[in-house]
Formats: structure tokens, C-alpha cells, sequence
């Protein structure tokens, strides 16, 4: 079964991050840098998404590691 990909506005909803804070764990100049957060796929010239699977393990890791 294919993964969905799913837009900003679905990755802010699922997250809880706002659409700056997830720019910024992308952006390795940035304080709130973070390596483990999933990269977008180019779905166009001006279009991104995320893997739903990637997303999904990252909010996982993020529970394992403040239990």
C-alpha cells in the first residue's frame, strides 16, 4: 500500500508545530535544528509534502524518548 503524502497544513494539524517551528528543524542554520525531523518530498516546482509514515514514527520517537 502506497504511503500518503500529506501538505503542510495536515503535518501542522498532526504535529502540533506551527509552520515556522517545522521550517526551522529543517533549517540546519537554525537554534530548533533538528536532524531526526522527516524531510519533504518535491511534489512540483513549488509543492512539498510528507511521507504519513514518516511523520508518524517521528511523533513516536519523540514519546519514546520523554518517557
Amino acid at each position: 500500500m502506497p504511503d500518503a503524502i500529506l501538505k503542510l497544513r495536515k503535518v501542522v494539524e498532526t504535529t502540533q508545530l506551527s509552520r515556522s517551528t517545522i521550517y526551522e528543524k529543517l533549517n540546519i542554520r537554525s537554534p530548533r535544528y533538528d536532524a531526526t525531523f522527516p524531510r519533504p518530498v518535491r511534489l512540483g516546482q513549488r509543492a512539498v509534502g510528507w511521507r504519513e509514515s514518516e511523520i508518524a514514527a517521528w511523533i513516536d520517537s519523540r514519546k519514546s524518548s520523554a518517557a
